[in-house]
């Protein structure tokens, strides 16, 4: 029986290797010598009439860089990648096919990443889980320069960094293009340096797009099946161009090498972030304070919406803008500062993208209408939430439409269920597996608190709420559910049962 409060998952692996130096590893880091000049203009190449990539490769190869990080030894885990994304991707991957592990070294460990120039006087686009808690930037270039390296900005969320070398010349680029442009099948290369065996060119089509790995706000990742391996991470996925369509950030492996499913930044996503970050060296994410899961089918029929479409708000936090602005548990936010919510992760990139303190207004869906809720939007540094027919009969009753038995919650059952001593609602005593109760994830010991967004005190309320229901013609009922503390809506649908 599927649980209402599972999350989805999903595997992926960072793309950085940790290094200890030549010594161990299987092959030496070697950086090989371009055959193009630096140039001081962005340079754009095109594939030859022979389809052959080169003169994409000519072009675009110089300014791609290899970034080893020095660390603490006692920053690095001791299973992996020390970055935030990893710890995130980990808990999705169940630790399978992780990179070689780091090894302290004199109390210092290192960690090898990619990255690529976007202006002549050297400013470095690359992931920041590359760069996470380094003391020491270190950045050689395709001609095997070696140039220390200073953090402009990094910005965990979003997963990308700018860092800055000196260079006594003119420095080539590469020129930023326009992801949204892709399509699924188009060619594409990722540059990098895997394992530290030196600048690598590999190629592929694009996969999927739209790509949601969970691990923030921003999760909109283009799919590629161009090899991509530890040490890629901050490398460029550039299109037939030669322009910069991506930022190479993780791959799914069972094995730790690639299997053709990689994960890439959008550009069109990166260079807003990009610019913040160059100009004032982080970014202060908006805040609303919701917890928001999909709006399904049933959901929508449930609430009176002819589309299912939009966020719909399972728990608002006490103190937070979403508070103060009167949002509520059960609304369905269908819309930001004029911009449609069409899911949830529209709503959180949204908010993400607010500046603390601008005015904005929320457009919601509430007891079968339209509201705006104007509110001033917070600041979240450590949030990931910016935006889960009874009778009388008191002890228990039975309701044959969803296929549930209920009891009222009694002193006991408070104590048992660690519910405090003023909780009110309906305990599911009983499940029928096969009804649409059951099917919609609905477990014994779940406490139902709220009927198509009308509170529910008792079993006799959740009755009247469900019978009210389907005298309106509804094809579902929407409960919400609270169970070990998380409260998520669940549209139960009259149909199944």
């Amino acid at each position: 029986m599927p649980s209402i409060l599972q999350k989805h998952r999903t595997a992926a692996l960072v793309g950085a290797a940790f290094i200890l130096g030549a010594a161990s590893l299987p092959l030496a880091l070697n950086i090989t010598t371009a055959d193009a000049a630096p140039q001081a203009n962005p340079v754009v190449g095109s594939v030859a009439s022979s389809g052959s990539f080169a003169p994409v490769v000519s072009a675009d190869k110089p300014a791609v860089v290899t970034i080893t990080t020095t660390m603490k030894a006692d920053n690095v885990s001791d299973d992996g990648d020390n970055s935030p994304m990893d710890q995130q991707f980990r808990q999705f991957f169940g630790g399978q096919g992780m990179p070689m592990p780091p090894q302290a070294h004199q109390g210092h460990s290192q960690a090898l990443g990619s990255g690529f120039i976007i202006s002549p006087d050297g400013y470095i686009v690359t992931n920041n889980h590359v760069i996470d808690k380094a003391i020491d930037i270190k950045v050689t270039l395709d001609d095997g320069t070696e140039l220390p390296g200073k953090l402009i900005g990094a910005d965990p969320k979003s997963d990308l960094a700018v860092i800055k070398i000196q260079s006594p010349k003119p420095l080539a680029t590469i020129a930023w293009g326009d992801s949204d442009k892709l399509k699924l099948g188009d060619q594409i290369l990722a540059i990098g340096n895997p394992f530290g065996i030196g600048t690598t060119v590999t190629s592929g089509i694009v996969s999927a797009r739209g790509r949601d790995l969970h691990s923030g706000p921003y999760d909109d990742f283009i799919q590629i099946d161009a090899p991509i391996n530890h040490g890629n991470s901050g490398g460029p996925l550039v299109d037939s161009s030669g322009q910069v369509v991506g930022i190479n950030t993780a791959i799914y492996s069972p094995n730790g090498g690639s299997v053709g499913v990689g994960f890439a930044i959008p550009s069109d996503e990166a260079k807003a972030i990009v610019a913040k970050l160059e100009k004032n060296g982080s970014i202060d994410h908006g805040f609303l304070g919701v917890e928001i899961q999909p709006v399904t089918a049933d959901i929508a029929d449930a609430v009176g919406l002819t589309q299912s479409q939009g966020a719909l708000v399972a728990q608002v936090s006490e103190g937070t803008p979403a508070a103060a602005a009167g949002v509520k548990a059960g609304d369905i936010i269908t819309g930001l500062g004029g911009r449609a919510v069409k899911m949830p992760k529209d709503l959180s990139r949204f908010v993400a993208d607010l500046t603390p303190g601008t005015k904005e207004s929320l457009t919601v869906w509430r007891d079968g209408a339209s509201i705006n809720l104007p509110f001033t939007v917070g600041g979240n540094d450590n949030g990931e939430q910016q935006a889960s027919a009874l009778d009388g009969d008191h002890s228990q009753s039975h309701q044959p439409s969803l296929g549930i038995g209920l009891a009222d919650l009694t002193p006991e059952m408070r104590q048992s269920l660690n519910l405090p001593d003023n909780a009110t609602g309906a305990v599911v005593a009983s499940v029928n597996p096969d009804k649409s109760a059951a099917a919609s994830g609905i477990q014994p010991g779940d406490v139902i608190v709220s009927v198509n967004q009308k509170p529910a005190r008792n079993a006799h309320d959740v009755q009247t709420r469900v019978a009210e229901a389907g005298k309106e013609g509804r094809k579902s009922v929407l409960l919400m559910i609270e169970r070990a503390g998380n409260k998520t809506f669940v549209a139960v649908p009259f149909a199944a049962a």
